[in-house]
């Protein structure tokens, strides 16, 4: 905007023509500097197109309000009553044909996978403020992209197949690749701080409503009801992956970057909702198996889906937002 502000400035005060009959050639002693500068800045001030400006340039500050108490009262339970009624609405809408309520080994196997999401998001925001505030995300967006994906692919997909692929019993290395795994994520979150923190804290605030509402259909739907949604998913996953990607890689228009970037953004939403729905029966689904024995007891590992769909529904909120204010 400075720019265009300079160049603004620039058309409307062009240097006057020179008369025709004006001196240019002068065979008197040539003044010093300091009456020179005084001369032009007098011309100056009595010449037509300053005369009503001041010798530098005054915007108006920017009048910033804050909201009363009542407003903020107003604003928190219109906000708390659409996420109420965001709940209610796709339970409705979703979860005509509920269940029975859950059992005492599904509500600890759930509880259990929640408090390790709660856990490694707590860890993934206060690791990623760190590292922002050190200067970090800095650096970060600096390097080369195709580095940073691959650190990121290498730290969170390594750290993740550690978590699955150790014993539960194993329970120190299990949490040392789950802490990785949270380190890895709030690297490539860090630069998400270069927004408002109004911009992440709304995000914040809808990406919990959205989590919260699906989990909660997904718990009180009948058995198995969204299980079959796992193939559709893993395309829709890999379609918006790839439009996420197709920018670096081909050379495309400007309308085919806003149609990647919309696939990218909205089918992304989209598609980590239905994650939410998938990963809460799946989740329930393997309770049952682990009260049968039929597998291990492992809340750790389901926490990992359930943390990955907050993310990425967290990221693309931000942007949205952040698009939505930049039109205002």
């Amino acid at each position: 905007m400075s720019l265009f502000a300079a160049r603004t400035a620039s058309l409307h005060f062009q240097p006057r023509p020179i008369p025709l009959n004006a001196r240019l050639f002068s065979s008197s002693r040539p003044s010093s500097p300091s009456s020179l500068l005084s001369k032009f800045r007098n011309a100056s001030l009595k010449s037509p197109i300053f005369a009503g400006s001041s010798r530098t340039f005054v915007s108006d500050a920017a009048v910033i309000t804050r909201p009363s108490q009542t407003q903020s009262w107003t604003r928190l339970a219109v906000t708390g009553l659409a996420i109420g009624g965001t709940i209610w609405g796709t339970n409705a809408f979703l979860n005509r044909e509920t269940r029975e309520s859950l059992s005492s080994a599904e509500r600890e196997y759930l509880h259990g996978a929640f408090k390790y999401t709660g856990a490694g998001l707590a860890i993934t925001a206060l690791a990623a403020r760190g590292m922002f505030t050190s200067g970090l995300a800095v650096r970060i967006m600096g390097a080369n992209p195709w580095v940073v994906l691959g650190a990121g692919l290498v730290g969170g997909i390594g750290s993740m197949m550690g978590i699955f692929y150790t014993s539960p019993e194993n329970t120190t290395l299990r949490h040392a690749f789950w802490l990785t795994f949270n380190l890895s994520q709030a690297a490539t979150l860090s630069p998400l701080f270069f927004f408002s923190p109004a911009i992440l804290s709304r995000a914040a605030l809808y990406t919990c409503g959205v989590i919260g509402s699906l989990s909660y259909v997904g718990a009180t739907a009948r058995n198995d009801k969204f299980l079959y949604m796992g193939g559709p998913l893993l395309a829709g996953v890999t379609v918006v992956a790839l439009s996420s990607l197709a920018p670096m890689a081909l050379p495309l228009g400007m309308r085919g970057l806003a149609i990647t970037e919309s696939i990218s953004l909205y089918g992304g939403l989209a598609v980590f909702s239905g994650f939410v729905l998938y990963d809460t029966q799946k989740i329930l689904h393997h309770a049952r198996l682990a009260q049968t024995g039929a597998i291990p007891y492992d809340t750790m590992r389901e926490s990992i889906s359930l943390q990955l769909d907050f993310i990425n529904i967290f990221i693309r909120l931000v942007q949205i937002l952040a698009m939505q204010q930049r039109k205002k």
